[in-house]
């Protein structure tokens, strides 16, 4: 029987990156995974204070070279790779010189938040599911972690879903603390507009904080995980009135209720099939 395959998208994950929570679990949840036999991926963006040589990044060129049109400005999008090789694990990440090659991750050493981490957003969710195109890996789970990733749900379940690549892919979204009291861009809904889309598919994350996108997220996606014991009230709401599979606030050494959770998703079709 074929391998389960997971694709992780976070923005943060240990040792490269270390801002929250999220790099922690996103480091050993992966490896857990493939612990158990599933077959992984992961992406995340190259940010401009993750030390290319300490962490032994190279650039994949066969995966480099695409554009992302956001705009209608060409952005360039370069793949580069490392190894975790006590985890005999790979981690993609998506770079770009205008985007990501900054002393500071989403805010400016005034603390002031970027202007263009709209953009930012749009650039690495789009850019990530290309690479997975380029990659020729289809996944039965995508999972993602954190606000950065909150379009690839919308993405999944409009202008890919006959993809096919994506077309059986079933989508997790993980929530976690507030990640920022600012909002993005007032024009994010509708720069995260692609060809194949409407207004109306981008119009859940006009608000553009961080509640807007974690419900944008979560309302495409096929289950939820509470990744943190503080979820905003207005999250929670939103998740009880959707009635779809939710892992609950668990920090198992194992990891086992996410094998449950991936396992119960990836053949939900195949049990209503039979």
């Amino acid at each position: 029987m074929a391998k389960t395959k997971i694709l992780f998208i976070t923005h943060e994950m240990s040792p490269f990156l270390e801002l929250t929570k999220i790099s922690e679990i996103t480091r050993q949840l992966p490896q857990a995974m493939q612990d158990k036999g599933f077959e992984i991926r992961i992406l995340m963006p190259r940010f401009g204070n993750i030390n290319e040589r300490r962490n032994r990044l190279h650039e994949v060129i066969r995966l480099s070279g695409m554009n992302i049109i956001i705009n209608d400005n060409d952005n360039p999008l370069i793949i580069k790779v490392a190894s975790i090789p006590s985890a005999r694990m790979q981690v993609y990440f998506l770079d770009n010189e205008e985007y990501f090659q900054r002393k500071h991750v989403f805010a400016d050493g005034n603390n002031k938040f970027y202007e263009d981490n709209d953009e930012r957003t749009i650039f690495f969710c789009k850019g990530a599911l290309e690479t997975v195109k380029k990659l020729g890996w289809s996944p039965d789970v995508v999972h993602c972690h954190g606000w950065m990733s909150s379009l690839v749900p919308a993405y999944l379940k409009t202008i890919y879903k006959d993809d096919p690549t994506f077309k059986n892919s079933k989508v997790v979204y993980s929530v976690y603390d507030d990640a920022f009291e600012n909002s993005l861009n007032a024009g994010f809904a509708a720069k995260a507009i692609m060809n194949g889309m409407n207004a109306e598919h981008t119009e859940v994350y006009t608000a553009a904080t961080n509640t807007a996108l974690n419900i944008g997220a979560i309302s495409y996606s096929d289950a939820v995980v509470y990744a943190s014991e503080n979820i905003s009230e207005e999250v929670l709401k939103f998740v009880k009135k959707g009635n779809k599979p939710t892992l609950e606030f668990n920090s198992t050494s194992d990891f086992e209720n996410y094998y449950n959770l991936y396992e119960e998703i990836a053949n939900e079709e195949l049990v209503s099939l039979a």
